[in-house]
């Protein structure tokens, strides 16, 4: 195989037979992560009662949920079962964006969801005029049009390098595995690395901090039954982005600090953490926190039996 052509994911080589315990596990959070996601969609896109901006946005992230881990775990159950762990390079970029793509748009729906609570709290009596249909439908086109255009840019860059060597030391194709076997001159794509991370993580999360900052200190001036129902609402927000903050942070921080000395398990289990726990965190949060979407998730598996 010529070089650059194929990449080889190195971190199957000699697992042995504990890749059919991995297997089974894969393939059961897989099959959990769909089903979870797939019945908040359902119960939001049938109750119309929920087809308000909070429960839409919910179910922005189970949609981008099913979408990223579409790109992730079928790869790695058919990996695990092969003798052969080769993948093109066109595959593999096109692994790389969807997978990067489902964090970013993850940051910029999670930034949306701040910004609809912020406004409901602030400004109660302006907010059917502020989230109306059409401006939400144009701000949820915005959180996924931007992020998958800024990293389809970046896999373009990515794929015009010259590369060196065709070993990735992951379990999916990775960005930076692949910049750093490049033997051309990467400041390009470094660059531009450095202004997607900005306006996609660093800028979004720091709009959600000003947001929840600004909403405790309304809730401290406002009445205590205003302050249940606000952190009613808030608290599993919080919940979905501390969990997503930390897993997205694992995952750079080994990615990007080469003397990190950790054990090759360990390595793997964090760095993959932000493609399994927030999926399969995210529908059990808001499943089990909103009265509204567990009765119609309820109706649907009555309805099925």
């Amino acid at each position: 195989m010529e070089n650059g052509t194929y990449f080889y994911l190195m971190l199957f080589e000699n697992i042995g037979y504990i890749r059919y315990a991995i297997f089974g596990l894969g393939i059961i959070l897989y099959c959990a992560i769909v089903f979870f996601n797939v019945l908040i969609i359902l119960a939001i896109f049938l109750e119309r009662t929920l087809h308000q901006p909070m429960y839409i946005l919910i179910s922005c992230l189970s949609v981008n949920s099913v979408f990223g881990t579409a790109a992730f775990f079928p790869r790695l159950l058919a990996d695990l079962l092969s003798d052969t762990h080769s993948v093109s390079r066109a595959a593999c970029l096109l692994q790389a964006f969807v997978i990067y793509s489902y964090a970013s748009n993850e940051n910029t729906i999670l930034m949306l969801m701040a910004f609809d609570r912020y406004v409901a709290i602030s400004k109660p009596l302006q907010y059917n005029n502020i989230m109306t249909p059409r401006i939400l439908s144009v701000l949820i086109s915005i959180s996924w049009i931007y992020p998958m255009l800024c990293v389809g840019i970046a896999g373009i860059l990515n794929a015009r390098l010259t590369v060196c060597g065709n070993k990735l030391w992951k379990v999916y194709c990775h960005n930076w595995e692949i910049i750093k076997l490049s033997c051309a001159n990467t400041i390009v794509n470094n660059v531009f690395g450095f202004f997607i991370v900005t306006t996609t993580v660093i800028m979004p999360l720091s709009f959600i901090l000003y947001s929840y900052v600004k909403i405790l200190i309304i809730c401290r001036k406002s009445s205590l039954d205003f302050r249940r129902k606000a952190y009613q609402t808030c608290i599993p927000h919080i919940v979905i982005l501390l969990n997503f903050s930390v897993a997205l942070f694992c995952e750079v921080t080994l990615s990007r600090i080469a003397h990190l000395e950790l054990p090759i398990g360990l390595s793997i289990i964090l760095s993959l953490e932000f493609l399994i726990v927030p999926p399969i965190l995210n529908p059990l949060v808001y499943g089990f926190n909103f009265p509204e979407i567990r009765k119609k998730i309820i109706w649907i598996i009555k309805a099925c039996k």
